[in-house]
């Protein structure tokens, strides 16, 4: 019994002893954890751009807004000032080509430019995008486009994604409008309309499906409008005349089309000399697509001290440089940092459409490298169709565009609604937007 107590109280003596130094053990050192470094690299933005050719003035806008959000972009590592972060340790550089908007010179820097390695590419116009839209889809390659006919999502969806809408889409929303103003102004039967049209993307109006939309609005189509050259030389070129002529004899009420701002100021021009336009002798509204854009029109024909074409329509542009909206107040901040010269009130408002175009590309790219962990040079130009373009949802341009961009499989149309702008009295006025009708 005694050896037992002597036992447990040596138990207990070394228990004793030993709970102290596990109690007062060091904790054992945390690891330190390692900064987590976000992707590296350079991304490659930008296309062929129709520098040279019928309409270079859009082009070169166009460039100047790219290579001005790129630099934005490298210097604040930023979508936009009121958008999501960008990795500060990738670059943005803007890469270019001249295709003269002419399609076999952008087939030919397409190939050029895919086998230097670059990812994403750009459309000038209507041609060039009916000639290489498939080869895109081949390749999965992803494009922005200044054109938006209604052949990039028939018969098959491509993977050149737009900015603003359709040009049936666009004609869509100012018959919409004129039909609601005829009503309005208690005028009754059918208003007539036509097909007033100078170029190839303007012929993309005139389908079926354009037909059956206009009838089933209440108009009555009449076809047979002579056509006009798609660049006139001026005002009393034989063919403006002719086309304005068969409106005023088959009493049309309402045109539809699309024109370069050269063709709209010389046929709007030669209108007013007819006395056939907006509450004139023959009471006509003349309605354009976007390429026509009014900010352009108004400048170029000495709007306000001047003021041709009064009532003209155009649909799906952007806004005047006066507006003042984040998105516009962003683009004059662009130039004024980045342009050689600084602002300019007389920019052409394309200069806006690059400006989305851009931020859309490098939004993709951003998308790319969240959504498959690699870095720029790693990236595939189908990693940025699927992981980035079409991931791309809720990109606020803040009133470039008047709503938000969301792409996906079968979209690609940006914009879900149509602005329309009016010329009154040399006023660019914007009448309100109308959403996508998808006339194709």
């Amino acid at each position: 019994m005694i050896k037992f107590k002597w036992l447990v109280i040596g138990l207990l003596v070394i228990a004793l002893a030993v709970l102290p130094v596990l109690g007062c053990a060091a904790p054992a050192e945390e690891e330190e954890e390692e900064e987590e470094v976000g992707p590296t690299g350079t991304i490659y933005i930008g296309g062929t751009f129709p520098l040279t050719g019928p309409y270079p003035e859009d082009g070169q806008a166009v460039l100047e807004a790219y290579k001005n959000y790129a630099a934005w972009v490298n210097a604040n590592h930023k979508i936009s000032p009121w958008g999501t972060s960008f990795p500060e340790g990738v670059t943005v550089e803007v890469t270019f080509l001249d295709d003269k908007a002419d399609a076999a010179t952008a087939q030919t820097n397409y190939a050029l430019m895919m086998a230097a390695g670059y990812k994403t590419f750009r459309i000038s116009g209507s041609g060039i995008a009916t000639a290489i839209k498939d080869t895109l889809v081949t390749d999965e390659v992803a494009a922005t486009t200044m054109a938006s006919g209604p052949y990039l999502l028939t018969p098959t969806i491509g993977t050149i994604f737009m900015n603003y809408p359709i040009y049936t889409d666009q004609m869509a929303a100012a018959a919409d409008w004129f039909m609601e103003r005829w009503k309005a102004e208690g005028r009754t039967g059918k208003p007539r309309v036509a097909y007033l049209t100078n170029t190839s993307f303007g012929q993309t109006l005139i389908i079926p499906a354009m037909k059956a939309y206009l009838e089933g609005k209440g108009y009555e189509v009449v076809e047979g409008c002579p056509a006009i050259k798609p660049v006139p030389t001026s005002a009393d070129d034989p063919e403006i005349s002719a086309a304005l002529t068969w409106c005023r004899d088959n009493h049309i009420d309402f045109t539809i089309g699309a024109m370069l701002v050269v063709g709209a100021v010389y046929t709007m021009t030669k209108a007013d000399q007819m006395g056939i336009g907006w509450n004139k002798a023959h009471n006509m509204t003349v309605a354009l697509c976007s390429p026509a854009h009014l900010t352009i029109f108004l400048r170029d024909t000495g709007a306000p001290g001047t003021v041709i074409g009064n009532g003209l329509v155009i649909a799906g542009s952007y806004p005047g440089w006066d507006d003042t909206s984040d998105g516009v107040q962003f683009c004059k901040t662009l130039m004024s940092t980045y342009r050689e010269g600084g602002f300019d009130p007389k920019m052409h408002i394309m200069y806006q459409h690059g400006v989305v175009e851009a931020m859309i590309q490098v939004e993709a790219y951003r998308l790319a490298m969240i959504n498959t962990g690699k870095s720029p040079a790693d990236l595939t130009s189908a990693d940025v169709l699927h992981n980035g373009f079409r991931k791309i949802a809720g990109l606020d341009t803040k009133g470039i565009l008047p709503t938000t961009i969301a792409y996906g499989l079968t979209d690609i149309e940006g914009a879900d609604a149509v602005v329309l702008h009016q010329n009154q009295n040399g006023a660019n006025v914007r009448l309100g937007a109308w959403p996508l009708r998808h006339v194709y």
